[in-house]
């Protein structure tokens, strides 16, 4: 076995593999930019190596200052994690020809499944089903938008060299081919440095199952069952789970035959990934077509290590140092049922736009890590880091795992509740709302769902207004009474001798301002009037928060301010409400009329207008590339261009006016 391994990823994943490596008395090296001098993957190795700029092309893509980090810490093996260069076969061959173990599969074989295109036609060879498209390495785009008329609109273009939604575009109608082909070669390209795509039929109410394999130098290989991934956003996966809800017996070993037959048509070794999109038929039947093969770990292998007890990282470690599977196919078992969700720096009510900035507050579950107990967290991030633009925008990965799937959304559901993040915007209470909905509940997906269920799942106000009122207010209240001292001069009581004392209070909420006065009763009671709402307040500090009541809402809250914000954390749910001081001068500026701004830092990819041009309301104006991802910036109202402030290529920071717009 190794003695020490560089792992050559940040974040999660890092921590992730240095977990087990730490179990295994094995040796970690850390490589890190700039932005993760400080981060948490570099603190629980042994050793870190710095390796360059935060933009991931000036470390983590640099390979050759990590094979050189490797040889100058006396690693043995380099371990790739996912993203990055994890299915890089030019770097796997780099590691061999430096004389270190790739801990991942051949370089012929990434190589092989790397692009779409070439793997499809494997698979056919192979008798593994696929979805009727064209794959060929003819380019021209005359060509694809012919191929996408023979095959039948909608069709799916997809980034030959890459994967996690990104080059990925659904085409309903012709007329919308040619801008979308383009704008999935420009993501594909600055993604993977490959702009070839392909063109398939775009299956209507799909599922995405994958099956996770396994292969040795042996020649062993065993298929450890299914994920069920289709619960969605722009092409990427939000909730993962294991097994798939309705999976019959027969289903999972033809599919485990088919996923194994693709892995020993590249002599796969190693941890993989075989995935398929699945069509439901009227019938009730599924039938299934190969759609890719991740030739790496998956962001979301912890519910196959849930449902097998197996650690998939100590699997590849071993695997890579010669070692048979550590079981045979009859060997491996389903337990229970579990569930993964992918927590994430986001604003889900628009359209997911990634968030930047500080966890203050970074509030988990009871949980453990690496191990199969009822509710696990991965991640790679501690409160007080920052989220920056340079990286995708997870923060954590939460899993749990029940004896059933109902038990799992249970425990799921609550472990989310107890997850509290302050300082970004995050997907927590979006998660909640999916986990808590009809569709998921019954078991009745597709990649659709989250379009299908939007009605329910977003703006969704759980805790409302008189509660989160009342939170805030006795948290101010209870913070006051911890400040004062023992003379009775110095206590807020609201003591009167003679009358009733009224204390006023001014909030926001969701953009819509209130007041709320507190009335101290003779009686010793509170009696809080808000807008036409109005009760006693009751309140005591708890060992979990504050308990409060309020007319006819009760509920233990948590409670944490973040300047004049009130972040209340509630079992039903959590909201934010804002204190505005009543001495403060009130007179905030509007914002500019016809200011268009960059909602994050990135960088602009293009124009689509000039100045002069006249727009209407919802037409694209630029496209921006931020996070891995294309954001397009669209009209808020019908005017004309005054002028374009930026050029295409350039960085902008947040806020940063791209242009201006006259009405």
């Amino acid at each position: 076995m190794f003695t020490k391994i560089l792992i050559a990823n940040r974040g999660e994943i890092a921590c992730r593999v240095a977990a087990t490596a730490k179990r295994m008395a094995i040796k970690t090296v850390a490589v890190y930019s700039d932005a993760d001098a400080s981060a948490k993957h570099v603190a629980v190795c042994n050793e870190a190596v710095h390796i360059g700029g935060s933009a991931p092309q000036d470390s983590y893509l640099r390979w050759e200052k990590i094979i050189a980090a490797a040889q100058a810490t006396g690693a043995q093996a380099i371990h790739p994690g996912y993203g990055f260069l994890s299915e890089n076969a030019a770097f796997a061959q780099a590691c061999a020809d430096a004389g270190l173990a790739f801990i991942g599969p051949p370089p012929a074989a990434i190589r092989a499944m790397g692009l779409k295109s070439e793997s499809k036609r494997l698979m056919q060879a192979a008798g593994v089903p696929l979805v009727p498209g064209y794959h060929g390495v003819d380019q021209d785009p005359a060509l694809l938008e012919k191929e996408a008329t023979r095959i039948g609109y909608p069709v799916l273009i997809k980034a030959s060299a890459g994967g996690g939604g990104k080059g990925m575009r659904v085409v309903e109608h012709a007329g919308d081919f040619a801008a979308a082909l383009a704008s999935c070669k420009r993501e594909a390209s600055g993604s993977f440095g490959n702009d070839a795509v392909l063109v398939e039929r775009y299956v209507q109410r799909p599922r995405h199952i994958e099956i996770q394999v396994f292969g040795d130098t042996q020649g062993n290989c065993v298929y450890l069952f299914e994920r069920d991934c289709s619960v969605q956003r722009r092409h990427q996966k939000v909730l993962e789970e294991a097994p798939a809800p309705g999976m019959t017996e027969a289903m999972r070993q033809q599919m485990g035959a088919a996923a194994v037959a693709a892995a020993r048509a590249v002599n796969y070794v190693g941890a993989g990934t075989v995935e398929f999109i699945v069509e439901q038929t009227p019938g009730g039947d599924m039938n299934f077509f190969f759609m890719e093969m991740n030739t790496r770990l998956q962001v979301e292998h912890p519910v196959t290590e849930a449902i097998t007890g197996l650690d998939l990282v100590e699997w590849q470690l071993r695997v890579a140092c010669g070692e048979p599977l550590p079981l045979v196919q009859d060997q491996l078992r389903i337990t229970g049922h579990a569930i993964e969700a992918r927590i994430c720096a986001e604003n889900p009510d628009n359209d997911f736009l990634p968030a930047t900035g500080r966890l203050q507050v970074y509030r988990l579950p009871p949980c453990s890590e690496f191990d199969r107990s009822s509710v696990r967290v991965d991640s790679g991030v501690r409160q007080g880091d920052a989220i920056s633009p340079f990286y995708d925008s997870m923060v954590a990965k939460l899993i749990v795992h029940g004896d059933t799937r109902a038990q799992a959304l249970a425990r799921l559901d609550e472990a989310l509740a107890q997850t509290h993040i302050v300082g970004l915007q995050t997907n927590v209470q979006f998660l909640r709302a999916v986990v808590q909905s009809r569709a998921f509940t019954q078991a009745d997906l597709d990649t659709a769902l989250i379009q299908r269920e939007r009605a329910t799942l977003f703006k969704q106000e759980k805790v409302g207004l008189p509660l989160a009122a009342a939170a805030a207010i006795a948290s101010t209240l209870l913070a006051e009474r911890a400040q004062t001292q023992a003379h009775p001069f110095s206590r807020r009581d609201g003591f009167r001798a003679y009358t009733e004392a009224v204390r006023r209070f001014a909030f926001e909420f969701h953009d819509a301002p209130l007041q709320a006065s507190l009335t101290y009763q003779r009686t010793g009671k509170l009696h809080l009037a808000l807008a036409d709402v109005q009760g006693e307040l009751t309140f005591a500090p708890d060992a979990n928060g504050i308990r409060l009541s309020f007319r006819s809402a009760s509920a233990l809250a948590q409670v944490d301010w973040a300047g004049n914000t009130a972040h209340v954390f509630t079992a039903l749910g959590a909201t934010q409400i804002t204190a505005i001081d009543l001495l403060a001068h009130a007179g905030a500026q509007a914002a500019e009329v016809g200011r268009l701004t960059a909602p994050m830092p990135g960088k602009v990819v293009s124009f689509a207008v000039k100045a002069g041009s006249v727009v209407r309301k919802g037409q694209a104006l630029a496209v921006m590339d931020a996070m891995k991802m294309e954001h397009t910036i669209a009209a808020p109202f019908d005017g004309t261009v005054a002028e374009l402030l930026y050029a295409p290529g350039d960085q902008v920071a947040e806020g940063a006016e791209l242009l201006k717009l006259l009405s």
